[in-house]
């Protein structure tokens, strides 16, 4: 990843600087309900502040789909804002038609509609982005989340002025070069989750990135499948069975370690409390489901774990919502966690399913570095570019 441009580098006295987060939280009756993605950008909003930067927040929220949706106004969510920001946040109504006439102090703040408002944002349309940069001198992009979109608003802007990484946008570009562009070796993948299909160019990249690539969830099935093993009525994609094949091929190739299941929580049934036991996974009962990895792998993914510097995690190990199906995702988190607080281990972890896990486990706070970006935290993991970190990239 080449470098990019941050606000160490940035005059923000008296300049009009627009910043771009991700406020696309849950909101409830007019009450925001999870103000995480807010605590994030927060910091970078107060510098900007505190620097005598005159602050426009740009966002969307939602799918209005370049219509005016009065249920997807951002306007609720500008007082959670200024509550975390511990200052005022003006609103800024508009439908985007024309540029807004906004009125903002030096080291005051104000909030912009959605910008999905307008139908020329998810184009990236030219105009909107021209529309976008009249309002200010200064781009700051704090929405690694929205990065993997090539949007008015996170792409075409940065263009158009002279532009930023936000705190929070480098703090995850940082901890991504960590964890696979210049990590410290060994390196190992986790990764689960249902299917294959959803994971594929994820896995492609992986195997030539990592030392050790530990398959686990029920995607783990289909590579079971793959090595001849019958997995009763376990979640499979049978018809994805020659392409784990393949994917198998290029990790020996590539001198990648796969680690499969050797063994499994078997249960008739999926339910909370079922009763289950372990299996071999090579003795499955045709009426049986696997919903976990077994000790045996546990003990064997603890051993991958023990033998690395660095960790890249996404996707659960089990069907960890439904005890006692949690166990292995659970242990391995514990495991993890625990190598970090004791500075042996870079850990960097994301994806929404594996953020919930964590946070299950109770040790998200653990981990080197928890990623909450979903879409644009797996398209780097695949190796793809992302358009909107594309344009910070320092040019001299």
């Amino acid at each position: 990843m080449p470098a990019f441009r941050t606000l160490d580098s940035a005059n923000l006295s008296g300049k009009r600087v627009l910043c771009r987060v991700d406020l696309n939280v849950p909101v409830s009756d007019g009450k925001v309900t999870d103000a995480t993605r807010i605590e994030r950008v927060a910091p970078t909003l107060r510098e900007i502040m505190n620097k005598g930067g005159k602050l426009i927040v740009l966002a969307h929220f939602d799918r209005p789909k370049g219509k005016v949706v009065p249920e997807m106004s951002l306007k609720p969510v500008a007082a959670a804002l200024a509550e975390k920001l511990g200052r005022p946040v003006q609103f800024v109504p508009t439908d985007w038609r024309e540029a807004p006439v906004i009125d903002v102090k030096a080291g005051d703040c104000v909030l912009v509609e959605n910008t999905r408002y307008h139908p020329g944002e998810e184009k990236n349309d030219e105009a909107f982005s021209r529309m976008l940069a009249s309002l200010g001198d200064i781009y700051v992009n704090d929405a690694f989340s929205a990065a993997h979109r090539a949007h008015s608003s996170t792409e075409g802007v940065a263009h158009l002025l002279p532009s930023y990484a936000g705190r929070a946008m480098e703090a995850e570009l940082k901890a991504l070069q960590a964890a696979l562009e210049t990590p410290k070796r060994p390196v190992i993948a986790i990764v689960g989750g249902a299917k294959v299909s959803t994971k594929l160019d994820l896995l492609g990249n992986l195997v030539t990135k990592v030392d050790a690539l530990v398959i686990g969830g029920a995607m783990a099935n289909t590579f079971l499948l793959a090595q001849g093993h019958a997995v009763g009525k376990s979640l499979a994609e049978k018809d994805l069975v020659d392409t784990a094949r393949k994917i198998l091929q290029q990790a020996d190739d590539a001198k990648c370690a796969v680690i499969l299941p050797i063994d499994g929580i078997v249960a008739r049934e999926f339910k909370a409390g079922a009763a289950c036991a372990d299996y071999g996974v090579d003795a499955i009962p045709a009426d049986g489901m696997i919903l976990d990895v077994g000790p045996l792998s546990l003990d064997r993914i603890g051993s991958a774990i023990d033998d690395a510097h660095t960790v890249v995690w996404n996707g659960p190990l089990g069907a960890f919502e439904t005890p006692p199906f949690d166990r292995a995702t659970v242990a391995a988190a514990r495991h993890v966690a625990l190598r970090c607080r004791t500075g042996r281990l870079v850990a960097v972890a994301g994806g929404g399913d594996t953020v919930a896990a964590l946070n299950h486990a109770g040790v998200a706070n653990d981990f080197t570095y928890i990623s909450t970006a979903g879409g644009a935290f797996l398209e780097w993991l695949e190796g793809k570019t992302l358009p909107g970190v594309k344009a910070l990239e320092a040019t001299s």
